[in-house]
């Protein structure tokens, strides 16, 4: 069953800088931690973000491109090594002109900007004194939004605070998959509340340079987790209610404390904090690839090892194996949990929602035509974005107040950790000649976007 989606729903796909733009020595930019990460042995293969899809250069074709596609929208990111250089100095007028010509560059081709503000390419000279381990970052990088802001304006559709906050502390602190990879285990609790405290004084700057007009968001990637009650309650209270409670209802969960006691005193928390965290926002974007499946395990709740960890707090929990299919990335494939995750945010925190990452790696089946150009095939990326928009907008014809629905991600990309090795795009990038091939889903989804339905 189809749903057709209101005139001002967004259909768009998504990037993120440090992913695609390259030129990481070009336009007054610094390291960021990033840099730092895939230059020191962290990622598969020694690869790094040096070059990438050279969006740098090459962003009017890439523009072109979403133009081709018909989105609605687009949502990429702002780095902040290219904004704000020099710890302490003046903001960068190579970096603010360059997001100024993409944002006009959209707006010429009659696409909304929505711009994130943070995907985790944090300046290395903040990493050097702590990173979101260090309450002051919150504050530089809310400074920074507001140099942003005060540049675009009421240009950007959409201002992003944070993506996915989970990752930037739990798999950046708590484990190691991450910049800077920590592997600290109950070390990331600090990392979640600073860059809680960094949306609230976010949403403030924004506010403060475009007004009370300006739309604002968050995106999460909640843990939707399956399996024994106990275990999946513990789990969001983690991975989800430690960012959804403080940011829509104000407060941290009582429980969050008391299963975390023997690792956090959680003292870090300063009065008038929630206060700033607790900013009305626009809409809360959620990015979705799939679920898990969790069980109570014979280990004692506590003591807890303190070690690395993605779950701190969660050490008596075993995480089992989920049914298949699985993508390359080894995620199973279950459009289900969308829907349940867009019914349950809504049902619970009646905030509107904005599908704002959703797609697969998957193998590509790369053909030559009789020019020696190339031809992408690509049916389970189709299939696998047909069943997760079916979803979606079944949750819809069931009351979800849901805005958009952005597909990861435009191009093949440098896929953190992974490297190159996983290709996400519905536009094949040639990773020796940067050259870019539109793939069948590419295709498909611009057809999508033309009948302005949900299949």
């Amino acid at each position: 069953m189809t749903t057709t989606v209101p005139d001002d729903f967004l259909f768009g796909t998504a990037t993120a800088s440090y992913q695609i733009e390259g030129a990481v020595n070009e336009g007054g930019r610094c390291p960021s931690i990033w840099d730092t990460f895939s230059h020191t042995g962290h990622t598969l293969n020694g690869d790094t973000g040096d070059v990438a899809c050279d969006s740098y250069h090459r962003w009017r074709e890439d523009l072109d491109l979403l133009a081709d596609l018909g989105v609605d929208a687009y949502r990429f990111s702002v780095a902040m090594p290219r904004i704000m250089p020099v710890d302490g100095g003046k903001p960068n007028p190579e970096g603010l002109d360059f997001y100024e010509r993409i944002v006009d560059g959209l707006l010429e081709r009659g696409i909304r900007p929505v711009v994130t503000l943070y995907h985790w390419d944090l300046p290395q000279y903040l990493g050097d004194r702590g990173g979101w381990l260090n309450r002051d970052t919150a504050y530089r990088v809310a400074e920074y939004a507001g140099v942003v802001a005060r540049l675009l304006g009421d240009r950007v559709h959409t201002y992003t605070t944070l993506n996915e906050p989970w990752c930037s502390s739990y798999l950046s602190y708590g484990g190691t998959e991450h910049a800077p990879g920590m592997g600290e285990g109950p070390k990331s609790f600090p990392a979640v509340h600073h860059l809680n405290l960094a949306h609230g004084l976010m949403c403030q700057a924004v506010r403060g340079q475009v007004g009370d007009g300006a739309e604002l968001s968050i995106t999460l990637n909640l843990q939707m987790a399956r399996g024994d009650a106990d275990a999946v309650h513990r789990t969001d209270l983690i991975a989800n209610r430690v960012f959804l409670d403080p940011i829509l209802r104000g407060y941290y969960p009582d429980e969050l404390f008391a299963a975390t006691r023997d690792l956090c005193d959680w003292s870090f928390i300063q009065d008038g904090d929630l206060n700033v965290i607790h900013q009305p926002i626009d809409v809360l974007g959620l990015n979705y690839y799939s679920t898990n499946r969790v069980a109570m395990s014979d280990r004692p709740q506590f003591p807890q090892p303190v070690c690395a960890t993605t779950y701190p707090g969660c050490g008596d929990i075993d995480w089992l194996p989920t049914e298949g299919p699985h993508t390359e990335m080894g995620w199973n494939i279950d459009p289900e949990g969308l829907y349940d995750l867009l019914v349950r945010v809504w049902d619970e925190y009646r905030v509107p929602l904005a599908v704002t990452e959703n797609g697969m790696a998957c193998p590509d089946e790369v053909e030559m035509d009789d020019d020696g150009a190339e031809i992408v095939h690509d049916g389970d990326r189709i299939d696998y974005l047909k069943g997760h928009m079916e979803a979606a907008g079944r949750a819809m014809r069931c009351g979800v107040d849901l805005r958009g629905y952005f597909v990861w991600s435009l191009l093949d990309n440098f896929e953190w950790a992974f490297g190159y090795s996983k290709r996400f795009g519905i536009v094949r990038v040639n990773y020796e000649t940067l050259q870019r091939t539109p793939k069948d889903s590419f295709t498909w989804y611009r057809d999508v976007i033309r009948t302005r339905r949900l299949v």
